[in-house]
């Protein structure tokens, strides 16, 4: 058998006739013979015996490479690793490799179709004894692994491969294996040289060893490439080793990936695509390292496709909505998300048991919008009635949630006893979220900035405090808190220190909003010099960073939320300079500010708001009031420019009080605490002759100056 796939019969080489021939002292120690069979050991299993009895009566000539192979895989079977280690190493695989692949090469060509007169070369080893000598390789390698030698098992591993790749550079061809173990033992190695690298921990041979997998057809079944294929992009992802794609190794067609991050990503993306087409099983693996691989490049869009790609049944519904809400959450797109975790909670899932995570998701996204707060109530209740005693650490972070939709739905609300009793409730969450989660310095901070809003300045400040302590300089978001509550005190100097002093543990970002913040605090003091030099190192820091970037196009998706949060601050910066510049009379500078900020957001109601001003404050009444009707267009209830429009009604005559009136009516609907409206209602009430009411207004214009925070940095 050992020469059938050839049809050839070889006679015994003789073994080295020395005390040390240890085909000799293998034979002998097993109560084997060159010549002759006997009783094998009691100890081997029945078919070990059947297969090597048959084995050497079919073939009663066996060469020295091939006893040792035969007698290796004995001594493996029963466990005796070093003793098989012993046998293989007499095996001169360096010497017969040649052989080895020739017998490979005319394997295939003699599959091949022939003229009538072509003389087949006959072979100098059977396929057969390639194959036992290629299992030889691989149980040495395994061998070695059992006794912990990594690194030396690998590189007999890989001999494997350096002949297969030298013989069949094109791959394997179907049909090799038919009638030898020859494409199994192969296999076989191909799957173990990358993890006997790994466990060597030499992390970018066994990169270099998937890629060795995969570059060539080797004929391995979908479902086992696959999981070639997922371990590569996991070591790719997890591994902290940057293997560089080789020039010649061009796995992808037209285009190599530059990293390892978009390696793993097209990796993952063809399996999806398999399991897709049902070419392999979904493999719940596959969709976590994507996951993870794309939140980290921003591709969050790409994401959500993906998760909708998934087969009925993989995921119920209700999980998928809310993996979809998590995709678009982290996008931006949060109205996408917020429709999707509406429907969780719709009439079509109130069969079905509730999904808590989502009802959570839902209210948090809705305490960042004030026009959803109210939902946000919603979610948050839902979620306050399902608890149980299993899900008591969403209790503080719903209340934390519930206190914010609240405070928000109060700043929107129409009524004032309405506004009265959501101010209760944001105060009463946010005390008891305050009592769940003790150490959370988001809840302090959440209640701190209510308090402020509140005009509750004291308490406010001993929340500032100590959610300053609880951040202990991680975040300057402590520090923010407490100079705006500093200033709403009217203690600008204080805060302006308090800024200063968090400037020196800011991040980037946060160093743009502490450096705008310390420049409105100036305008505060009258120090309009002072404020127009802290928006230049602002502008020209913010203008730094963007060229930064420019350099680093590869880098985009990372810096995709800064460069937004620094457009933002930007638009803000020419925004307040125009305000600053219309203060002190510099109309040339304050124009070319404005239209700045108009080229960076023409629909900016800030814009347009400030442009009026402008116009204001050179006595231009008529283009000052298109200005504010513009705002008011983009933005119909936008505060500011509905006093500036009740400001410039009064100045036209006494014929207009009654218009301007109601502006400011609408205005403290809106805000009940802006004192710019109370200040111009008690001048509309003194001009009439009203002089009791318009003390009272005078007063409470006063009183919420004198506790005003700084509205344009909330």
């Amino acid at each position: 058998m050992l020469c059938a796939c050839s049809g050839e019969q070889f006679k015994f080489d003789e073994p080295p006739q020395s005390p040390e021939s240890l085909a000799t002292r293998d034979f002998s120690a097993s109560g084997l013979s060159s010549r002759t069979t006997g009783d094998w050991e009691s100890k081997l299993e029945d078919f070990q015996v059947d297969e090597a009895e048959s084995t050497l009566k079919e073939a009663l000539s066996l060469n020295y490479e091939e006893a040792r192979a035969l007698l290796g895989r004995l001594e493996y079977q029963r466990g005796n690793f070093d003793a098989a280690l012993q046998v293989f190493q007499g095996i001169d695989i360096k010497g017969l490799a040649p052989k080895m692949i020739n017998a490979i090469v005319e394997r295939i060509q003699y599959r091949k179709p022939r003229s009538k007169g072509e003389i087949v070369p006959p072979s100098a080893m059977s396929m057969h004894s390639v194959s036992l000598l290629v299992e030889a390789i691989l149980l040495k390698a395994k061998s070695l692994e059992e006794l912990s030698q990594y690194r030396e098992a690998a590189k007999e591993c890989g001999i494997i491969l350096d002949i297969l790749e030298s013989a069949l550079p094109n791959g394997i061809p179907e049909g090799i294996g038919e009638d030898c173990k020859l494409e199994e033992m192969f296999h076989k190695a191909l799957e173990l040289l990358p993890a006997l690298w790994t466990n060597a921990g030499l992390l970018d041979e066994a990169i270099a060893s998937y890629r060795r997998v995969l570059i060539r057809p080797w004929n391995l079944n979908p479902q086992k490439l696959a999981g070639v294929q997922k371990e590569l992009a996991s070591i790719l992802l997890y591994s902290a080793v940057e293997a560089t794609l080789p020039p010649q190794l061009q796995l992808w067609g037209l285009a190599s990936p530059q990293s390892n991050i978009e390696e793993a990503i097209l990796l993952l993306l063809v399996l999806m695509s398999k399991v897709a087409s049902g070419e392999i099983k979904w493999d719940g693996e596959i969709m976590d390292h994507l996951t993870y691989a794309l939140s980290i490049v921003g591709q969050f869009e790409l994401l959500a496709e993906h998760v909708e790609q998934a087969l009925p049944g993989i995921y119920n519904r209700a999980e998928r909505w809310y993996l979809l809400a998590l995709c678009y959450t982290a996008a931006g797109q949060n109205e996408a998300a917020l429709n999707l975790l509406k429907k969780v909670s719709g009439c079509s899932e109130s069969k079905n048991k509730p999904h808590i995570p989502s009802f959570l998701l839902g209210a948090k996204l809705c305490s960042q919008d004030p026009m959803h707060a109210h939902e946000g109530i919603s979610f948050a209740r839902k979620v306050l009635d399902l608890a149980d005693n299993h899900n008591q650490h969403f209790i503080g972070q719903v209340h934390k949630f519930l206190g914010v939709c609240h405070g928000n739905a109060a700043r929107i609300s129409l009524s004032d006893s309405e506004r009265v009793n959501l101010h209760r409730e944001s105060l009463n969450s946010l005390n008891n979220a305050a009592l769940n989660r003790k150490e959370d310095p988001e809840v302090m901070y959440s209640l701190g900035l209510e308090n402020m809003l509140q005009r509750n300045l004291g308490v406010a400040f001993e929340n500032a405090i100590v959610c300053t302590e609880m951040m202990a300089g991680n975040s300057v978001k402590g520090w923010k808190l407490l100079a705006l509550v500093v200033s709403a005190e009217q203690r600008f100097k204080d805060a302006q220190t308090v800024v200063e002093f968090a400037l020196d543990e800011a991040g980037r970002i946060d160093q743009f909003e502490l450096l705008r913040l310390k420049a409105i605090l100036q305008i505060a003091q009258e120090q309009p010099k002072q404020a127009i030099e802290t928006y230049r190192i602002l502008l020209s820091l913010i203008q730094a960073q963007r060229d930064n970037q420019a350099k680093n196009p590869e880098q985009s998706h990372i810096f995709k939320s800064e460069v937004l949060a620094e457009r933002n601050l930007e638009l803000a910066a020419w925004q307040d300079l125009a305000h600053i510049y219309t203060k002190i009379g510099s109309w040339s500078d304050a124009k070319i500010c404005v239209d700045k900020a108009k080229f960076m957001e023409f629909h900016s109601p800030r814009s347009w708001h400030v442009t009026g001003m402008l116009f204001e404050a050179q006595s231009l009444h008529k283009e000052a009031l298109v200005s504010f009707s513009i705002a008011l267009s983009v933005e119909p209830d936008y505060v500011p420019s509905i006093v500036a429009t009740a400001e410039v009604l009064m100045k036209l005559g006494t014929q207009s009080f009654s218009i301007a009136r109601s502006f400011l009516m609408h205005a403290l609907r809106l805000d009940p605490t802006n004192h710019e409206a109370w200040l111009n209602l008690g001048l509309i009430s003194k001009m009439e002759g009203s002089l009791k009411q318009a003390a009272e207004f005078f007063q409470a214009a006063h009183e919420l100056q004198l506790s005003a925070p700084i509205q344009s940095f909330l």
